[in-house]
């Protein structure tokens, strides 16, 4: 049995040729990001009905322990993703990481089945938060393995629609079985879709351990270089690779002090204004869409009377433009990221602030906000995919920079998307909180109009830094028209 699942120094595992597919391992990934986002977003639309009958929580403090909830799960994978990222940089295998990570999904998964207190829910979510930055960490780490840069926007935008579509499908499952079978019920589910999330990890197979078995190696197997020469530079430049990546590169590469080239890689990538630049988007993508999750169920509760079926349906408007995220990443691996994000934070801001409009019971009213949830789904859909790839853009640009810094033999890409889960913790932290206590404090008016404040705010960062300096860019465009003149 395990000759045939892991394979011998003589004997290749089974289906070798499929289990180390590109399609395989994205497939895999999407399905691990999958399930992680399915269970946090299963109890979503169940918490506010559950907390006063499971954990005695009097009906006035409903709306700040939902909150409360919501946001332990970012600060878990807040505190959780460095120490991944750098974990997964220092391993020779992705898979066995991703299979820790199931772990933790599992225990947190039964503490939140016959959790009757507060103290054990929120340990569950906490262990929910640490299996969601394994998942992001390694698992975005090993599609570049994978894929390569070439393609990573494309396979980022399947990931986004995974997660997506996790987040339409969690809270709908989760309110209409909650409302027909119980609260055993919703999370039998989530055992249901972990055990599938094991039986894929168990059987995917790294290239870079595939290739132990194949002579010659198989042609999609990307050769990563970590320290890229002038030679892949020029002919980057030379293939209209996206600003993206060929902005920061230069025919002389920088010679770090010998004190920098000591700091650790994730140091060095912080320096970097572009990676910061999109880690700020992906923070505020998170905490926008995760402000409706603390504010949304009970607005339409109070607002429509609607049930938890209701509260589940209503998130539908929102991830169903979705599914054009592997259009939208194809869009990003060919014109880069800057416009994509500032379009998408700048049109998000008026469907943000004229949900203050919605204000009570009719069908009217009813229609125009489903209408403006789904224009924000859309507009908020152009800025996750192609921030996701600009993290790789930009560690490949910062190799680039300074190919003197030693990244390690697999690496910093698993400490990027800990960055970038940073970023997304931190948005998932902060956006219930926020959201939740205006929403209690000032109302819903002056909720909605502090979140498309927000977002209008952010489109400044992406417009400047994403796919590098636009001045940098203007200047460099300027020298060669000048050049051509001459």
């Amino acid at each position: 049995m395990l000759t045939w699942l892991h394979g011998s120094a003589s004997q290749p595992p089974a289906f070798l040729a499929y289990r180390s597919s590109n399609w395989f391992i994205v497939g895999t990934v999407s399905v691990a990001v999958f399930t992680d986002i399915f269970v946090y977003g299963l109890v979503v639309p169940v918490l506010p009905f559950t907390l006063t009958s499971r954990s005695g929580i009097h009906p006035s403090s409903v709306q700040s322990w939902v909150s409360i909830l919501l946001a332990v799960y970012g600060a878990a994978l807040l505190a959780a993703s460095p120490f991944c990222g750098w974990l997964a940089d220092r391993t020779s295998s992705r898979r066995f990481p991703l299979l820790l990570g199931l772990f933790a999904l599992a225990g947190s998964t039964v503490m939140l089945t016959v959790g009757n207190s507060i103290a054990i829910l929120v340990a569950g979510r906490v262990f929910q938060g640490i299996s969601a930055a394994v998942v992001w960490c390694v698992g975005l780490a090993l599609l570049v393995d994978t894929v390569g840069k070439d393609n990573i926007g494309e396979c980022m935008g399947w990931v986004g629609l995974s997660m997506s579509l996790a987040v339409l499908i969690a809270p709908l499952l989760g309110g209409v079985v909650f409302a027909r079978a119980g609260y055993y019920a919703v999370f039998a589910m989530a055992f249901g879709l972990i055990g599938v999330d094991v039986m894929l990890r168990l059987a995917l197979i790294e290239k870079k351990i595939a290739v132990n078995w194949q002579t010659p190696p198989e042609k999609d197997i990307p050769i990563r270089q970590h320290v890229p020469t002038e030679t892949t530079a020029e002919k980057e430049i030379a293939d209209g690779t996206p600003d993206a990546v060929t902005e920061s590169t230069t025919s002389t590469p920088y010679v770090s002090p010998f004190a920098i080239r000591r700091l650790p890689p994730v140091i060095t990538l912080l320096a970097s204004r572009r990676l910061l630049a999109a880690l700020w988007g992906c923070l505020i993508q998170a905490a926008l869409l995760t402000s409706f999750d603390s504010v949304l169920p009970l607005f339409v509760r109070d607002t429509f009377g609607w049930d938890s079926v209701g509260a589940g349906l209503i998130f539908l408007p929102v991830v169903l433009p979705s599914f054009v995220g592997p259009l939208v990443g194809w869009l990003a691996d060919k014109y880069g990221p800057r416009w994509l994000t500032t379009v998408g934070f700048v049109a998000a801001a008026p469907c943000l602030i004229l949900l203050r409009l919605v204000s009570h019971n009719s069908l009217g009213q009813k229609a125009g906000l489903c209408t403006l949830l789904f224009l924000i789904g859309m507009t908020l859909n152009l800025v996750l995919t192609p921030l996701m790839a600009e993290v790789t853009y930009a560690v490949e640009a910062k190799e680039k920079k300074h190919p003197d810094r030693s990244f390690g033999p697999y690496g910093a890409y698993a400490q990027a998307y800990g960055l970038f889960n940073m970023a997304f913790a931190g948005g998932c932290l902060v956006g219930p909180l926020v959201g939740g206590f205006i929403n209690q404090m000032a109302g819903w008016g002056a909720t909605t109009l502090a979140l498309g404040i927000l977002s209008l705010f952010s489109a400044l960062p992406s417009v400047v830094w994403s796919g590098g300096s636009i001045f940098k860019k203007r200047r460099k465009d300027k020298e060669e028209s000048e050049a051509e003149r001459a």
